[in-house]
């Protein structure tokens, strides 16, 4: 691994923290470098708050760093537009550095333009450097902000040979303790988490986040999204009826928004939204997102299965990130739930092909986060 390399991998280890607190910002990460040593870091904390180059250009002062010539690396262009913050790009520019290290240049084009600023200023300017790990730290912000839809997380709990329940539909527990907290983070992260009815009806789920340490522990409980041909009885005795129905969307099938269940789940404050049939029988999920981004402020939607919804999101092009928790057990039974159903696959060269991003031991788990092959390079400006 470059130098470069080195001190943009520590950058993206600093964005990393504004995840849950930054939303609908981008995660950025910053490091200032003088005579081969980081001498200063920083991170965009908070949505409104100073954005990664700012805190880092802070910290520098705050330690008597002397700004003038030092090379400052971060993840995302600087951004070049007034928004709840002056442009980080002239911050730069009146800062001294000599050298600006850029990840990946901003897909926004009302924020981009820092790096042309910057070089009109005598600024050295190089872009690209671990550019695709510099464009996955950014994915959800570009998914929310230019296809008009949540950013989704498909998260599976399964056993070594992919199975999420028995074939009695008993899923408790299959994985360990560390990975339910990492959930419980990951929902605290998110502004929705969705299920399917199987797993409405089964697991009776709260869908909220619970015991999660650190400052996202603070965000709201995440809206409970269920998608479900057949509506709950408004009576039953479900937890997201009886504790959060304001709280709750049931995404179903069109025809059953005008019945009589529906109204009497919408005087109880659940919004009970229609989605159209796609030409295979499924439910199109596609505006049922549209309409969370649209009328409830979500921009990233973490979806726990089960199998079939699963399955209904990769094949319709809506998984953006599966974060696949697997368990070392093994049931070894066909019958079993597996994680991911609805396709009719006769060739290995038809499956749906993913990108691996990272594998991590969690507890005894193992984590594993990929997603979808894109078709083509993302555009590049120079």
């Amino acid at each position: 691994m470059t130098d470069d390399a080195t001190f943009m991998a520590r950058a993206l280890e600093l964005a990393e923290r504004g995840r849950g607190s930054v939303t609908p910002n981008p995660r950025v990460g910053a490091v200032l470098v003088r005579d081969g040593a980081i001498v200063a870091e920083g991170w965009h904390k908070v949505f409104g708050g100073p954005h990664a180059e700012v805190e880092c250009l802070r910290e520098a002062e705050a330690k008597g760093v002397d700004v003038a010539g030092a090379t400052m690396y971060v993840t995302l262009e600087p951004c070049n537009h007034f928004g709840k913050t002056p442009p980080c790009s002239r911050t730069l520019l009146e800062s001294g550095v000599a050298r600006v290290v850029i990840g990946c240049l901003d897909p926004n084009p009302v924020a981009g333009g820092g790096a042309e600023l910057l070089r009109r200023g005598g600024v050295a300017v190089a872009v690209g450097v671990m550019e695709q790990e510099c464009r996955d730290a950014i994915a959800d912000f570009v998914v929310f902000k230019t296809m008009g839809r949540p950013f989704v997380t498909l998260k599976l709990a399964m056993t070594l040979d992919g199975h999420i329940a028995t074939r009695l539909g008993d899923s408790g527990w299959v994985s360990g303790e560390a990975s339910r907290a990492r959930v419980h983070a990951m929902r605290a992260c998110s502004q929705a988490v969705m299920v399917g009815g199987g797993t409405l009806y089964t697991d009776n789920p709260r869908l909220t986040h619970r015991d999660v340490a650190g400052p996202i522990g603070a965000n709201p409980q995440p809206l409970a999204v269920v998608v479900t041909r057949r509506l709950p009885a408004p009576e039953a005795p479900l937890s997201l009826l009886t504790d959060r129905p304001e709280e709750l969307v049931l995404l179903t099938g069109a025809p059953n928004v005008k019945g009589l269940t529906a109204e009497r789940l919408a005087a109880r404050g659940v919004r009970v939204w229609g989605l159209p049939e796609e030409p295979d029988g499924s439910l199109d999920l596609l505006p049922g997102l549209c309409r969370l981004r649209e009328e409830a402020n979500v921009y990233t939607v973490l979806c726990e299965g089960g199998g079939g919804l699963a399955g209904s999101l990769l094949t319709q092009g809506l998984a953006d990130e599966l974060a696949l928790f697997y368990a070392p057990k093994i049931l070894a039974d066909e019958e079993a739930l597996p994680g991911f159903r609805g396709r009719d696959i006769a060739r290995m060269a038809d499956a749906i092909s993913l990108r691996l991003l990272s594998t991590a031991r969690c507890g005894e788990d193992l984590l594993v986060t990929a997603r979808p092959r894109k078709a083509g390079p993302s555009p590049t400006r120079r």
